[in-house]
């Protein structure tokens, strides 16, 4: 199996690449500037994992990472979309112009970034007659936030894009789902944890914010052929803290 995963140099990216190769996949993962980080993690999986950096911001980079991917293993079996940027966007206390540039941002990775490289694969896949899309989303999709509104809409749009893959495109062989993931042990969410993790922690029945690992297994085993059948959904992973 070869898995093309976006922003796989740390978190729960870096967890699902580990996941994967340890299930014996071939794995192509991106970075946007954690050189070292993600050239480390290469190297110590071996010849099966293959670091490259890519903006998922720009378009035209992306066919060249599809391409790149396909030349190396000849065929991309299912396709990772984890690669996200993050940062705090409150509806007050911001001037007109950091709104409008914290929407773009954050759209123009999260959401343009990883439709443009989906469609890319989506035409490989309909080659092959056989093909799966995992679009990590988030909690924050489905829950409104309160100061990042703009990442919860952008993975909202993932949540509806999957559910359009899967339609669209189950009668080609190729599946879709997303996995939404609440607050996880991570560096995106290491400055909340930080400051309020207690209050955090108390908003889960479990009592406990998840690992990265915890995310990345469920990952491995829809990216398996064990989750096939799981098309169109999207599977909260969040230990209660959002119930729908």
């Amino acid at each position: 199996m070869t898995v093309l995963l976006t922003g796989g140099s740390r978190g729960i990216g870096a967890a699902t690449v580990r996941a994967l190769h340890r299930d014996g996949a071939r794995v192509v993962f991106t970075y946007a500037t954690r050189a070292a980080q993600a050239e480390r993690l290469a190297s110590e999986l071996g010849e099966r994992a293959t670091a490259v950096q890519c903006n998922l911001s720009d378009a035209a980079a992306l066919p060249a990472l599809v391409e790149r991917c396909i030349a190396r293993h000849g065929r991309i079996d299912v396709l990772i979309n984890n690669g996200a940027i993050f940062a705090e966007n409150a509806f007050f206390g911001n001037d007109y112009s950091s709104w409008r540039e914290g929407w773009e941002r954050t759209f123009s990775v999260n959401l343009f970034g990883t439709v443009n490289l989906t469609y890319l694969v989506l035409q490989h896949m309909r080659e092959q007659r056989a093909g799966k899309v995992i679009n990590v989303s988030s909690r924050a999709a489905h829950r409104g936030e309160l100061t990042f509104a703009d990442y919860g809409a952008s993975k909202a749009a993932l949540v509806n894009f999957t559910k359009s893959i899967a339609r669209s495109c189950g009668p080609h062989g190729i599946s879709a789902i997303a996995i939404a993931p609440g607050f996880i042990e991570t560096d995106m969410a290491a400055e909340d944890l930080r400051t309020r993790r207690a209050e955090l922690e108390a908003e889960v029945p479990l009592g406990y914010i998840g690992s990265a690992e915890d995310v990345a297994d469920v990952i491995a085993f829809f990216a398996s052929p064990r989750g096939d059948y799981a098309n169109g959904a999207t599977i909260d992973l969040n230990g209660g803290s959002y119930v729908r």
